[in-house]
């Protein structure tokens, strides 16, 4: 019987993806736009949102609204969101958003602040909930609304996904029905790769989960802004370093709620000042790292 993962990868040669410029390494900010599509009676859900928030370990509460986690999640799309906005655009630093299709309905002034910044707007799918369980058509319904409430919003069809809390069908149906340029639900690498599981073949540019704010709301995680900070320009350093012969691509996920206040802002100003000091360092967007990536590593 075989075995339908993959332990091997590119192993000891990594290909060289010629990153324009001769970059050393393609850092790619993402924002988690996730903000009016958690979980919430007022969504038809069963209870309250419990992940990723300032109320580390929260329990879900069952039929009934949480009004604490709601306003934290609200602070997000009312505060930090902008702040976010701020600190790169000023910058001029390429960002991708990945953003929930019902989130987007809910604040059509920050999507119209994406467009006019030229972020690329990629789908976080139609909730943000966990889909581990879900079955398989209510899965695919959802993948179609997301569609649907995406390209209505924005004026175009999302060219990439990350669903973030996947099922086992998730990869089969993004493939099959996504239409996507390239999905981002794998951590498993720092460079892009063909996936060829499925009846149509899907690039995945990988994400990431520990390179990410969202360690400010987990056990074990940053505790301040500092810790933060020096995790991220260690990660820089040291694939800028070994960027010198094999070049690889950085992800640093954001979510608005969390950088978004001011302490952790902060150390995100830091590190954004810190690297666009550097030489050879491919600043761009998720859609830009899958371009290249089709264009000299095709199928």
């Amino acid at each position: 019987m075989s075995y339908p993962r993959d332990m091997v990868g590119y192993a000891d040669q990594p290909p060289n993806p010629q990153w324009p410029n001769n970059a050393r390494v393609a850092v790619q900010f993402v924002i988690n736009y996730e903000e009016g599509g958690e979980n919430n009676v007022l969504h038809g859900d069963q209870g309250s949102e419990a992940f990723l928030s300032e109320i580390v370990g929260a329990q879900s509460y069952s039929n009934t609204r949480h009004f604490n986690m709601e306003s934290i999640y609200e602070f997000g799309s009312r505060s930090g969101f902008w702040r976010l906005h701020r600190l790169f655009t000023e910058r001029q630093i390429p960002v991708t958003v990945f953003a929930v299709a019902m989130a987007m309905q809910r604040n059509q002034s920050a999507v119209d602040a994406m467009l006019k910044s030229d972020w690329e707007i990629a789908s976080h799918g139609y909730r943000w909930i966990d889909y581990q369980f879900m079955p398989e058509q209510n899965e695919l319904e959802h993948l179609q609304q997301a569609l649907e409430i995406h390209e209505t919003i924005t004026g175009k069809k999302p060219e990439g996904l990350y669903l973030g809390r996947t099922s086992p069908n998730t990869h089969r149906l993004t493939a099959e029905h996504g239409g996507f340029v390239y999905s981002a639900d794998s951590y498993a690498d720092e460079l892009p790769y063909w996936m060829t599981n499925y009846s149509k073949p899907q690039l995945i540019v990988p994400y990431t989960l520990d390179v990410n704010d969202m360690r400010f709301a987990t056990p074990q995680g940053f505790n301040s802004g500092d810790q933060f900070y020096q995790y991220l320009q260690d990660t820089f350093d040291l694939l800028y370093e070994e960027g010198e012969t094999s070049p690889k691509m950085m992800s640093v996920g954001l979510h608005c709620r969390l950088v978004g206040r001011p302490g952790r802002a902060a150390a995100l100003a830091r590190f954004l000042d810190y690297i666009t000091q550097k030489d050879s360092v491919w600043l761009t967007r998720r859609i830009d790292i899958a371009n290249h990536w089709i264009n000299h590593f095709p199928l």
